[in-house]
């Protein structure tokens, strides 16, 4: 006779097929879109070698092709870097016939297909290499935002370190980013323990590294960015909040944004909020960190507002102004960067119009006691 089930049952049923979903519609999800990148970059190379008027395009190319796809995510930076993940892993094809089949029914055009382009040495699968993942695990396990990073390392041997240690350690795109720029590879090649200096770059608390909200996932599927790239609960609750206040101040704050993406350097990055003066005729630029005050967080918040300086200001505008927020209880909690006004009288206006230090400290020491 079999065991009733008991409540506790129940309830550990549902979480394990809730779970299961998720993360199966998680991967779905990053594989086609990382199948689907790959076949732009196809396709985009394919024109570029055999296209009957590509003289007429030349290095204007991916410029003029946004232009005309004229569709949300289908941007330059994506466009350059699926060109540059077609070139760097072309094993993937080995992978299209057979895995991704019904996929591509899905997402390719009825004719051509990619296979009527390619050779018959280039349908045959690619000889593997010994320093080389195989593709299946880095198209399931790896989101293309994790791939786009991997692939700033030009050489072959470091990209499938990195490839391999990401899978294996759960890094998130900020901690990838992070040990790559620090150099793990060569770090790790000149250690004289080098197991013990890996061991120490797992992130137990970390997500799986596919997930939803990657950027360009989010724009793949059609998401709002604002409830894509929230990083915490803490973090939106301040933000709501902190919203509120400055737009209650009442000198002359209007709603811009929220999780505003730019790009710098083809990487995208998000802006927690952005507002408009209309008093100082500029835009305010607004971060919160959830630690304590640092330079580099203060160096991010200045490239932001040059990045508004040199792109987004219009006629009659001023230069834009940033406010940094840190929730720890550091030596500096707020900070202004007035990234390029070199008239300090100017400068004395803005301070003027700004809320206080004073104001934002009891505002998030308040809201932060509430949360506790």
């Amino acid at each position: 006779m079999a065991t009733q089930m008991t409540f506790d049952n129940l309830a550990q049923n549902i979480l394990a097929v809730h779970h299961s979903a998720r993360n199966y519609a998680k991967n779905a999800v990053n594989q086609a879109l990382t199948i689907r990148n790959w076949l732009i970059g196809f396709y985009i190379v394919e024109y570029e070698q055999k296209g009957s008027d590509r003289a007429q395009y030349g290095t204007q190319l991916l410029k003029n092709l946004e232009s005309k796809l004229n569709t949300k995510g289908l941007n330059n930076t994506l466009l350059k870097n699926s060109r540059k993940f077609y070139l760097l892993y072309p094993e993937v094809k080995t992978i299209i016939p057979n895995d991704q089949s019904k996929l591509l029914d899905k997402l390719l055009p009825k004719s051509p297909t990619p296979s009527d382009f390619l050779t018959a040495s280039q349908k045959s699968p690619t000889p593997s290499h010994k320093f080389k993942l195989n593709i299946i695990n880095i198209v399931q396990r790896l989101s293309f935002s994790h791939i786009c990073e991997i692939m700033t390392v030009d050489d072959e041997f470091a990209r499938c370190f990195y490839e391999l240690e990401c899978i294996k350690c759960g890094w998130n795109i900020k901690e990838l980013r992070r040990q790559i720029a620090t150099n793990l590879f060569f770090r790790t090649g000149i250690s004289k323990n080098p197991e013990k200096l890996l061991s120490q770059t797992v992130n137990l608390k970390a997500d799986h590294p596919l997930t939803v909200k990657d950027p360009f996932v989010f724009e793949f599927l059609g998401l709002d960015a604002k409830e894509a790239v929230s990083e915490s609960d803490l973090e939106q609750a301040l933000m709501d909040h902190l919203q509120d206040f400055l737009m209650e101040m009442g000198k002359g704050f209007c709603f811009e944004a929220r999780q505003k993406r730019i790009i710098i350097d083809d990487q995208y990055h998000f802006i927690d909020l952005v507002l408009y003066n209309r008093i100082l005729h500029c835009n305010v630029i607004i971060e919160l960190k959830n630690d304590e005050f640092s330079y580099q967080h203060f160096g991010q918040l200045n490239a932001y507002v040059a990045y508004y300086k040199e792109n987004e200001m219009h006629e009659g505008d001023n230069p834009p102004v940033g406010i940094l927020l840190c929730t720890q209880k550091g030596p500096k909690m707020v900070e202004y960067a007035l990234s390029g006004i070199d008239n300090q009288l100017f400068a004395t206006t803005y301070m003027l119009q700004l809320p206080h230090k004073e104001q934002l400290m009891e505002f998030m020491q308040k809201q932060l006691a509430e949360m506790q």
